[in-house]
């Protein structure tokens, strides 16, 4: 409402008066700004945004935002020079950007205030007991700016207790995942020796779930996978490891486009859904649809849904991997699965919000057991939501056993680490390749 007032006054310099373009402004354009905020993120981890990154989103938001709003709401505006359109970009950004930014400002400060007295700060963990860890916490708690509240820390080799002076002693390495769950920790400071690669490996693949921020050592950078950011923690030189490669302005956008595409392809191919029940009917004496329980985005536990291209009771004895020429697969069933046909009703998990159109296929419990003991670093792909096809389907293709998943599993590994909605396009090129093409294994 203040743009118009000052727009129509000092800009048009008329009287104010409310309009239709008053009407439509002061409902739509709160809406796509929400929008605009929830699609970069700004929403997300208030409380662990600070003054400076506030800043920065808040301009780069302001400024996009009001290139977006003014061609799709102000450029059709009757004025009466064009010059007013330019006032009006610049007066809209001036004032959103000081109007969004002051009361940000004085809300994140006091939050701040708030999160710097005693035990209001983000619970944190000490992984180690060493000289390191006691010089790590030392920097941290003596700078006026720490907004860490340590609530202990956890022995990782049996001898080192130096910080128990300081801190509560949690346990041992071996209890990490309950103490992790007990005390709703929000971050992690791996502080172990350079030389235990192994071990940070393993830590690593137990503590990274996404929630939880996790701060390591320099000396620790060259052994990492993952991406990692410097960041000075108030005079404790750590990495922060980034959990996730893709912006949260591309997952929302991935979200949304899983969603409408999946809407339009279930409308879309209705008819040919009607044709495969027919089909898959009359190959075999059955159920149309096959649902069987797989493991999800953070070890959910959902139905995937396919065409049955199987005989009924095909895993009597058990959990068995299908082959290329597996007597269990009915006629009309090896086609489905030449042309990925029979994943179709897949867009039906989507839609529910159990998987994603691109994403690593979805495996059952007793698979990813037995592929765990041999590569612990399968668990990373429960990080997002498992996919119709993936890069590991479309490089690969079915897996017939063990082996082959782990074959797989490399590509799907490439694609958590590089994964972005250029990537997720071109896997859903390639797909509809393999598709038109009959060339599914």
């Amino acid at each position: 409402s203040s743009f118009f007032y000052f727009r129509q006054t000092v800009l048009e310099k008329s009287a104010f008066k409310v309009d239709s373009n008053f009407i439509y402004g002061i409902l739509l354009i709160p809406s796509l700004w929400v929008l605009f905020y929830y699609v970069q993120g700004t929403y997300i981890s208030i409380r662990q945004m600070f003054r400076l990154k506030m800043l920065n989103l808040t301009l780069i938001a302001s400024f996009f935002g009001v290139i977006l709003i003014f061609f799709i709401l102000l450029l059709d505006d009757k004025v009466k020079s064009y010059e007013i359109y330019y006032q009006s970009v610049i007066l809209l950004f001036s004032l959103h950007f000081m109007l969004t930014l002051i009361p940000r400002l004085i809300i994140n400060s006091i939050m701040i205030w708030s999160i710097r007295k005693p035990g209001n700060g983000f619970k944190t963990i000490i992984l180690g007991g060493n000289e390191k860890a006691l010089e790590i916490y030392n920097e941290m708690i003596s700078h006026p700016l720490n907004v860490n509240s340590f609530i202990g820390y956890a022995n990782l080799n049996g001898k080192d207790y130096l910080l128990s002076e300081h801190i509560n002693y949690l346990g041992h390495e071996t209890d990490l995942e309950r103490i992790l769950s007990e005390h709703k920790v929000e971050e992690v400071i791996i502080a172990i020796e350079s030389s235990d690669h192994n071990r940070l490996k393993d830590l690593l693949l137990r503590i990274d779930d996404g929630h939880i921020r996790i701060k390591l050592l320099p000396d620790a950078y060259v052994i990492l996978s993952g991406s990692v950011k410097m960041t000075n923690i108030h005079g404790a030189l750590l990495l922060e490891l980034k959990s996730d490669i893709m912006p949260f302005w591309q997952q929302a956008i991935k979200r949304v486009m899983d969603f409408l595409i999946s809407f339009i392809a279930v409308i879309l191919l209705t008819p040919f859904f009607i044709f495969s029940a027919i089909a898959v009917k009359f190959s075999s004496p059955g159920p149309i649809l096959y649902l069987q329980e797989r493991v999800g985005l953070k070890g959910a536990i959902f139905k995937i849904i396919k065409f049955r291209t199987m005989y009924v009771d095909s895993e009597n004895l058990g959990p068995q991997l299908s082959s290329e020429n597996d007597p269990r697969i009915t006629k009309i069933g090896r086609f489905m699965r030449k042309t990925r046909l029979d994943e179709f009703p897949q867009f039906i998990n989507v839609l529910f919000g159990q998987m994603s159109l691109v994403g690593p296929r979805p495996e059952r419990q007793f698979y990813i057991d037995q592929i765990v003991k041999l590569e612990a670093q399968y668990l990373h792909l429960n990080r997002v939501r498992p996919g119709i096809t993936s890069w590991g389907q479309v490089k690969f293709g079915y897996a017939e056993n063990v082996e082959q998943m782990l074959q797989r599993m490399k590509f799907d590994l490439i694609y958590l680490k590089n994964r972005s909605l250029a990537l997720d396009i071109k896997i859903m090129f390639y797909t509809v390749i393999i598709v038109l093409k009959a060339k599914g294994k």
